[in-house]
């Protein structure tokens, strides 16, 4: 039986970051996969404007052909700052599209992340998946961003996954994915470089005895 699934990403890139061998797998054996993009990731930079704003989008649709999404949805909301918004203004979108697309299973932001955006989209995923009788959702997981998960204070929500993916024949797409952002990458050894996410996905896999994986925070589960 086929299944639908939903990422929640506060940015285009997270998808790509956070799950982006997991989204081809599930694409490869069928799967549909949709996406939606919280904020707008540029807003908050100085000098920024409508340039920049179409370039993060001609990217984010190059990656969804890389990986296979089958649609992608923009909020537009503004960058970095979604705890400036009532709460309520996050989850009303999210609520539509959930209503629409019907997931089964959400991957979504870690709870615990430096970035603001992405405690912000954790939240309204929770909110707008409450389990009430008739939801769609029977699954929720939670990704780590690099540059952001583990950046935080230590001790605060510390990103301790409970599961693995594996990803060996699919990490070359998510590395292809992670080229269509490559506006967004930094040079190694920045954390949010491609050889650092390329050496997470390994490290990942070795330690669950596999050549490469995505690890995730099962946060719901019912079947």
């Amino acid at each position: 039986m086929t299944k639908t699934v939903l990422v929640v990403a506060a940015h285009s890139d997270d998808e790509a970051l956070g799950c982006g061998g997991t989204i081809a797998r599930y694409v490869a054996e069928g799967d549909s996969v949709h996406a939606v993009f919280i904020a707008d990731g540029v807003s908050s930079r100085l000098g920024a404007g409508s340039e920049e704003l179409n370039l993060r989008k001609q990217a984010a649709e190059s990656a969804r052909q890389i990986l296979g999404i089958s649609k992608t949805y923009f909020l537009g909301l503004p960058d970095n700052r979604l705890d400036s918004l009532p709460l309520i203004d996050v989850i009303q979108p999210l609520e539509q599209i959930i209503s629409e697309v019907r997931p089964q299973v959400i991957y979504t932001h870690h709870y615990g992340d430096l970035n603001v955006d992405h405690r912000i989209a954790h939240q309204a995923v929770m909110t707008a998946c409450r389990p009430t009788p008739g939801s769609s959702v029977k699954e929720i997981y939670s990704f780590q961003i690099l540059s952001s998960t583990e950046w935080n204070t230590p001790g605060v929500a510390t990103f301790v996954p409970n599961c693995a993916v594996d990803i060996t024949n699919y990490l070359s797409i998510k590395e292809a994915a992670l080229q269509a952002y490559a506006l967004e990458m930094r040079p190694f050894p920045h954390s949010r470089s491609i050889e650092n996410v390329m050496a997470l996905a390994r490290y990942t896999g070795a330690i669950n005895g596999l050549m490469a994986a995505e690890a995730f925070i099962q946060i719901r589960a019912v079947r």
